[in-house]
């Protein structure tokens, strides 16, 4: 894993080299593979599961009213579809107990 503390592609790649021990090159085109998958999913509308991990969940927001903090004047908020994520109970178990 790279020094910024952020898990990239490359470190994901690297990681699949070593475990199953393909080229670095096959194993960056699963890890590409896996994620357009996983965008594609979530580009047409569907959630994404993934078992002791967690799950990604798409969610339409309403338009609302808001409010600029600066000025106070109140601003539409127009609608949008928005992309969350919810950690799995053993994801949340195995965080806290490394924290």
């Amino acid at each position: 894993m790279a020094d910024s503390g952020t898990l990239t592609r490359a470190d994901l790649a690297e990681i699949v080299h070593e475990t199953i021990g393909l080229s670095r090159a096959a194993c960056a085109e699963i890890v590409e593979d896996l994620l357009g998958h996983l965008c594609h999913a979530l580009d047409s509308g569907e959630n994404v599961k993934v078992s002791g991990f967690g799950t990604f969940v798409l969610r339409d927001k309403a338009q609302r009213v808001g409010r600029n903090p600066k000025t106070g004047i109140e601003v539409p908020i127009a609608p949008r579809r928005v992309l969350t994520f919810r950690a799995s109970q053993s994801m949340r178990e195995r965080i806290v107990q490394a924290g």
